[in-house]
């Protein structure tokens, strides 16, 4: 059987081929044609994006902490200043496992429990991508120990950073402050002005004291350092740099010395100083004890420390020269005399008979003198020198309580005094107005009797009662309380002194403030209230003694001391200023629960004066509940 030949079409197949190598060119050109596009978009479109991309890969940008400026003494000893540590820190969003990555780490460097909970608390704190430090003040080891094991850590390096340090701990708390991690509410107000670059880096501001109101001028500005880093991380060569501007050095107008002997003269009693040159308005000390150490805040404090402070019944964080409020005593009764001049309500020859107790008109209720059975013929002067308070019921009955609001007012009672510190409260002097508003109650006569001696519903503050006696000690004439004597610039060798202008003039009667001055120096001589204290002094001063009572007594109810709670005992207050003829420095001494002024706060001014005017250091301080006896007041 013979099959039928089939012939082959070379044209057909060669036509196939043909087409099927077309499509697969068209294919192949396709593509090409869609690579090209793709490189097209990826060279030219988004050229700049990629280029962003790989300079960041190759390129970093590091900020440069500015170092803060340090903060002296008037006579230059420096009360904060920096020291160089290196410190182990991470950056959270480069970290992949962070508590496997804290283990190993762990290994290496000695990262204890409360690392690991600091470190917690700072990613709760932090609002941006940056570092934050697991453990600082690495030692040499642990540096050399982690260089070697760096490629095992991306996101964890060393750095050398500057930290804070208040060399004198305590001493000056409560004038000072101290630095801390800037928080959410901080970074907001920061960005809001336009600062946040200054902060680039650093993450500390000023939180309290002379660290925060002085924060512009201390902390500088940030500076960027652009370097090439390597496949690791590593830096590798520096390509630009913009360095940091210096925080300005700030001059204060404390002697330290001064506040050293103020400081140790308080021995253990709980209490406040300040003491102000009246001339310039410059505080030379200030203290607030107890105070507490500053350098435990700033890298943010261990609940075992911040309990021990704040629940402490002391209350060591109170700065208590700012913020204390208390009964002004008899300290007020120089500014009653005066009162009393300018009102034409005493004159210096009139007198009363003291018999130990004083009555309103139609009452059987006796206001007492501190001295059970009078003082005798009491005129203005002795009525100072022996601090009479029968004179001072009367003297303020008849002035009335809208007299003696309109002239305390003057001498700034009841208003913050404007010092550079954040925080002042302004105390209180009552009026009839005042009374109505936030009691809902009328003002009584009896309620002018108790403010006539400073223990009414006035409140002031040590460095209100400061301020006061400065501008009596100056005749009158007021400069704005102020700690800051000097801005020193490092980076241009440039000076910025404070204004120091009179803030007011109270054009008193120069007769009236010379008896007063003049009683209040008989004050410190015998026969005055801080005799003692004034004892043997080459050099003459004025002063007052104060007590405050901390509890009410009941009518015909007698104070004993010793049969008081040490907490309920009586407030010992000091004004003081010397010399007496051209004072070169004014000063309020509160010691809380001391008792009498004249047994406990007078001897502290003594001491104090002692060291400013004749460069004396002072004697062994009062103990808790030392000096009995001597005047009550």
């Amino acid at each position: 059987m013979k099959y039928p030949i089939e012939l082959k079409n070379d044209k057909q197949d060669i036509y196939y081929f043909q087409l099927r190598l077309a499509l697969c060119f068209g294919f192949v050109f396709l593509l090409f044609f869609i690579l090209l596009i793709r490189l097209l978009y990826l060279q030219g479109i988004q050229k700049n994006h990629y280029q962003t991309l790989a300079e960041g890969n190759r390129i970093s940008i590091v900020p440069m902490t500015p170092n803060r400026g340090l903060i002296l003494d008037r006579k230059g000893l420096v009360l904060a200043h920096n020291y160089p540590a290196y410190t182990l820190e991470i950056t959270p969003n480069k970290v992949s496992n962070l508590s496997a990555t804290i283990d190993e780490l762990s290994k290496l460097v000695d990262i204890r429990p409360a690392d690991r909970k600091n470190f917690a608390r700072l990613m709760a704190d932090s609002f941006r991508a940056e570092s934050l430090s697991i453990r600082n003040h690495l030692t040499d080891t642990e540096v050399a120990r982690f260089s070697a094991q760096r490629y095992r850590f991306p996101g964890v390096e060393v750095k050398a950073r500057l930290f804070r340090e208040y060399p004198h701990h305590e001493k000056f708390s409560h004038l000072i402050g101290y630095i801390g991690r800037i928080n959410k509410s901080e970074l907001e107000q920061l960005e809001e002005d336009e600062l946040a670059n200054d902060y680039r880096g650093s993450g500390y501001i000023g939180k309290t004291g002379i660290e925060k109101n002085y924060e512009n001028d201390l902390h500088g500005k940030a500076g960027i350092k652009r370097v090439e880093v390597d496949a690791g991380g590593r830096e590798v060569r520096v390509l630009s740099n913009t360095p940091p501007t210096s925080g300005n050095n700030l001059i204060l107008t404390i002697d330290a010395q001064l506040q050293e002997v103020a400081e140790q003269s308080f021995g253990n009693f709980r209490g406040a100083l300040v003491a102000i040159d009246p001339t310039n308005g410059e505080i030379l000390a200030f203290v607030s004890k107890p105070g507490y150490d500053p350098n435990l805040f700033i890298d943010g404090i261990d609940e075992q420390n911040w309990r021990g402070l704040n629940d402490s019944p002391d209350v060591p964080l109170n700065n208590r020269a700012l913020r204390g409020q208390y009964s002004p005593g008899s300290t007020i009764k120089p500014f009653m005399a005066l009162a009393g001049l300018h009102y034409n309500k005493r004159s210096p020859s009139y007198s009363i008979k003291d018999p130990g107790h004083f009555s309103l008109s139609g009452s059987a209720h006796r206001y007492r003198d501190w001295k059970k059975d009078g003082h005798g013929t009491v005129d203005l002067f002795k009525s100072i020198v022996v601090s009479c308070d029968t004179y001072y019921y009367g003297l303020a009955n008849e002035l009335g309580i809208d007299n003696i609001f309109n002239f305390f007012s003057r001498f700034g009672f009841g208003k913050k005094t404007g010092i550079d510190m954040e925080g002042e409260v302004s105390g209180l002097m009552p009026s009839q107005e005042w009374k109505q508003k936030r009691h809902n109650q009328q003002w009584y006569a009896g309620d002018t009797i108790s403010v006539g001696i400073g223990q009414g519903y006035d409140l002031v503050t040590p460095l209100q009662l400061a301020y006061a006696t400065a501008i009596l000690a100056n005749d009158g004439v007021a400069y704005r309380p102020h700690l800051l004597k000097e801005v020193q610039s490092v980076r241009v060798n440039e000076r910025r002194l404070p204004k120091m202008d009179i803030e007011f003039n109270l054009n008193l009667n120069q007769d009236h403030l010379k008896l007063v001055k003049s009683a209040m120096v008989g004050v410190t001589q015998p026969g005055g209230t801080a005799a003692r204290a004034g004892a043997g002094a080459p050099y003459t001063f004025a002063g007052k003694t104060g007590t405050a009572q901390v509890i009410g007594m009941k009518q015909g109810e007698h104070y004993i001391e010793s049969k008081v709670q040490e907490r309920y005992r009586d407030h010992a207050w000091f004004i003081a200023f010397a010399p007496a003829d051209q004072p070169k420095i004014a000063m309020a001494v509160l010691v809380e629960n001391g008792g009498h002024g004249s047994s406990v706060a007078a001897p502290i001014a003594r001491k104090v004066l002692d060291h400013f005017l004749l460069n004396k250091a002072p004697q062994s301080a009062p103990a808790m509940h030392e000096a009995k006896g001597g005047a009550n007041d």
